[in-house]
Parts: C-alpha cells; structure tokens; sequence
C-alpha cells in the first residue's frame, strides 16, 4: 500500500555550535517523505520555487517519490534559518522567509486522493483539513503539529482531531495543548478529543504510544554523536506511516514496530545535516538497528 504525504519543503541554513551549513533540503514534508520511501511508495503533495535545486528532485525521484503533487511556481522556496545550542534539544529560529509556501493551497492530483495511508506533516491544521476534504477513502490517517497551531488555530486542531487517526506531537507540546503536567493524563486526554491513537515524542529519551485500551512506552537508541536533530520527528511520523502502508494493517503489534521503526528511522538522520545520512542508509541498516532496538528493551525475570 502507498502512502500520501503533504508539508512544508524548505531550503534550511542549520547552524550548530561545531559546524554551519547553508541552501540544504528541509522541510517536514522532505523528511517525512524520504523516511517513508524506506518501506513503501510515497506521493508528494507541496510547493517550491523556481530556485528549487534539480538535484533535490532528482532525491525524491531516486526514493521513489511521486511528484504529481508538488508545485513548481514563480518565486523562492520556503527558507529557514536555524541554531541549536550545545544542548541539542534547545533551538532558535534565526530567520523564516515563507516565500510561496505562504500562498500554498495543496492540491491533491486524481491519482493521490484514494491513497489508503496519509500522513499530514507539520503545516496549518487548515491546510491539513484542506488535504483530507479531497480524500476519498483513507484507511489510516497520521497527523503532526506543533506549538504554533496549539497557539493560533486550537479549534480548527480540534476539528483535525475528530478527523484523523493518530496525533503525534512532542511533550511540550503535549502539555501545552491539554494543560497537563502528567505525560500519561495528558495522552489519554488527548484520545477523548478523536483519534484513536496519540505519540508523544521525548527526543533523546524515546517516546509514548497511547490507544484507548493500550499503552506502549518505547526508548531511543543511544547516539554517540548528534550532528543535527532537524526532521528527526519527521522522519519518525514518515517511517510509521510508511511501515505501517507496507504490512497494511494497523493492530497494536503492527503499532509497537512502526514506532520502534520510526525510532530507528529518525536516530539515523540526526548522525547528519539534513538528510546525508539518509541518502546511503538501507533497508538492512535499518533492519539491523531494530533489532538492536529489541535487545535493549529485553529482560527476563527468573
């Protein structure tokens, strides 16, 4: 089964405190898109200019990712500029020119709206809700956000919620949308809101997966060197849809794996700026990192 992805494609500027890089792909949508070529066909729905580098299309492509939705239009690309602390878990926004993602209106090609797998990327829950009024028959329906949307546009995140099958967002945000201190009250509250299944992401020290009658606590895999964390949550909403699209079913084992698949997924991308490391990465190297995902999780008691 095939996936739809929709969200923002930038050019990024990443500055850490070691090493600064300009004009590099980004965007939740580039993320999220190449992370869920690993396990299944994905299909692109998003804007660019005409500055935007052949040789980032030329990446989709060589993921398998169909560009029948993607808008080429007059004007520059979505540019971010970035800074992360020692502390990679704290970052600064530099600079955002929206450019021609600020007109951006997703139009979903004839071919796209029977895809049964979507994962609506970080981006205005409007423009979400825009993407799924053109779906015709979507089995499984992942969505991200941020704080910005918790912020601005609560009631239009609400009625995304009542739409979608699973919400994924990190703890901040988490607590700031339901007003809990608590992870786990903050999850379940999150469920009574819509969707069947709520992640909350805790970065470096894995993540939580809620369902109205089950509960999943998964750890990160421990990194020696993190050169950049942009996308890392992308990556890890894009490869649980994807793993997910690929067994085409959704049950709390299939659930347990696309999360730990996601976790596998996203702890390769941050080893590089931007997607390098996800540009050599293979199947079996993902394959080899779950199962060293299952050995740190495995006890026996007796």
């Amino acid at each position: 089964m095939s996936m739809l992805i929709t969200g923002s494609i930038a050019l990024d500027t990443v500055k850490t405190q070691l090493e600064e890089h300009a004009d590099l792909l980004g965007g939740s949508a580039s993320y999220g898109a190449i992370a869920g070529s690993f396990f299944t066909d994905v299909h692109l729905v998003g804007i660019v200019g005409e500055d935007f580098p052949q040789r980032y299309l030329d990446l989709y492509r060589k993921h398998r990712v169909n560009l029948d939705g993607l808008q080429v239009v007059p004007g520059k690309t979505f540019r971010w500029h970035g800074e992360y602390e020692w502390d990679m878990n704290e970052r600064r926004t530099l600079s955002v020119a929206l450019n021609v993602f600020e007109h951006f209106e997703p139009q979903l090609p004839a071919s796209y709206r029977r895809l049964p797998y979507v994962f609506l990327a970080n981006i205005a829950p409007q423009l979400q809700l825009h993407v799924l009024a053109q779906m015709e028959r979507a089995k499984f329906i992942v969505a991200d956000t941020m704080d910005l949307w918790i912020e601005t546009a609560r009631e239009p995140l609400l009625e995304l919620l009542r739409q979608v099958d699973c919400l994924v967002l990190n703890e901040s945000e988490a607590r700031q949308f339901t007003k809990e201190t608590s992870l786990i009250k903050a999850g379940r509250k999150i469920l009574q809101w819509g969707p069947r299944y709520a992640v909350v992401k805790k970065g470096e020290h894995g993540c939580l997966l809620f369902g109205a009658d089950f509960f999943f606590s998964a750890p990160a895999y421990p990194l020696e060197d993190i050169h950049d964390p942009t996308g890392a949550g992308d990556c890890f909403a894009g490869a649980l849809t994807g793993y997910l699209a690929s067994r085409d079913r959704v049950d709390h084992d299939t659930l347990r794996k696309a999360v730990i698949y996601g976790s596998a997924v996203a702890s390769f991308n941050v080893e590089a700026f931007s997607l390098g490391r996800l540009q050599t990465l293979t199947r079996q190297d993902i394959e080899h990192r779950y199962q060293l995902f299952k050995l740190m999780s495995h006890f026996e008691i007796g």
